[in-house]
């Protein structure tokens, strides 16, 4: 087994963040000691996922007690640095619940803070073996195939986008663990090429099959029968089963609907939004248009043309085959919601 890679990590006195706007190119960490920092690191997406942005909100509750004691800060100061580190990232809920699990607990000190923060990374890595393991097997009850399977992934939900092994690339890993896994097709996931980038890289590090593909070629290989499956994650789920996910999410969902294939959608229970009745209250995050208007330092359209940037989009429930969590599988076009089921 290679060593775990783990995107969030407490050294004993600062958070230590792999850089994932480095990758593929450098393997490097980020020690973060201050509010400043950890708010940078998640705007810009150096630490992103869902569930790994709500382990680093957890721990960033614990860094800004810190620098608190550090700065003498009042403790309307520390209020304020912990509900902007809350606020870091509007669409995905995980952060604002790791928060707020947390932040209730600064008036019993650091080590409380501190033994709540591990508390959360050590259900989440729970939690993504308990769903890998359902969601391969409902899969493979599902699809009727007397080979391995093929499954199309979007965006980054591994290692690196949790607190370990991974929330659909988990699925994925626990296929191929079972040797049960032909090929995984990695959407390219523009604008920041998180699946080209990351997903392809955490596939490599396993030693699993994989190709890469423009976004735009995803509808064509599911129509096309190329593919059983289509497994990817989330980070919000509303209590009708509508789930936010990276941007380009929902046309998979329309062609595996189509194709009359499955397609699921894995992420943890913290990723419900009680609040939210559908997928219509959710806030998307608009994105800085220079992100799709070049890459690399080079602008890639002629001046005069603006950028429209969301990052997100929502799938509506009955589109989602399966919902699989540390609860088990939710058939959500069927019918089982998470409002009812995971309350």
């Amino acid at each position: 087994m290679k060593h775990e890679l783990h995107a969030v990590e407490w050294t004993g006195s600062a958070l230590l963040l792999i850089d994932q706007t480095a990758l593929p190119q450098a393997f490097e960490r980020l020690e973060i000691r201050d509010v400043d920092a950890l708010v940078d690191a998640i705007a810009r997406l150096a630490v992103r996922g869902a569930p790994a942005i709500g382990a680093a909100g957890a721990y960033g509750v614990a860094i800004a007690l810190l620098q608190s004691g550090r700065e003498g800060w009042t403790g309307d100061e520390l209020a304020a640095a912990v509900a902007r580190i809350r606020a870091a990232r509007p669409t995905a809920i995980n952060l604002a619940v790791c928060v707020d699990r947390v932040a209730p607990l600064i008036g019993q000190g650091l080590d409380a803070v501190l033994n709540e923060a591990h508390a959360v990374v050590r259900e989440d890595l729970e939690a993504n073996y308990v769903m890998a393991r359902a969601g391969a097997d409902w899969l493979l009850k599902r699809v009727a195939a007397d080979r391995p399977l093929r499954v199309l992934t979007h965006c980054n939900t591994g290692a690196l986008a949790t607190a370990g092994w991974g929330t659909a690339l988990g699925v994925v890993r626990e296929l191929h663990r079972r040797g049960l896994l032909e090929m995984v097709y990695v959407d390219e996931t523009r604008p920041l090429l998180q699946g080209a980038r990351l997903t392809a890289w955490e596939l490599a590090h396993e030693g699993i099959p994989h190709r890469v593909q423009v976004d735009g070629a995803a509808a064509s290989v599911i129509v096309s029968g190329s593919v059983d499956a289509a497994v990817v994650g989330a980070d919000r789920i509303t209590m009708n089963g509508d789930t936010a996910n990276k941007i380009g999410t929902l046309g998979i969902a329309l062609a595996c609907d189509y194709a009359d294939i499955p397609f699921m959608v894995a992420a943890p229970t913290t990723t419900l939004d009680v609040a939210a009745v559908t997928g219509e209250s959710i806030h998307i995050e608009m994105r800085d248009e220079a992100e799709v208007l070049g890459y690399g330092g080079l602008r890639s359209v002629g001046q005069g043309t603006r950028g429209h940037n969301p990052a997100f989009d929502v799938t509506p429930g009955r589109l989602v085959s399966a919902l699989v969590s540390e609860r088990g599988v939710l058939e959500v076009a069927s019918g089982e919601l998470p409002g009812e089921r995971w309350q």
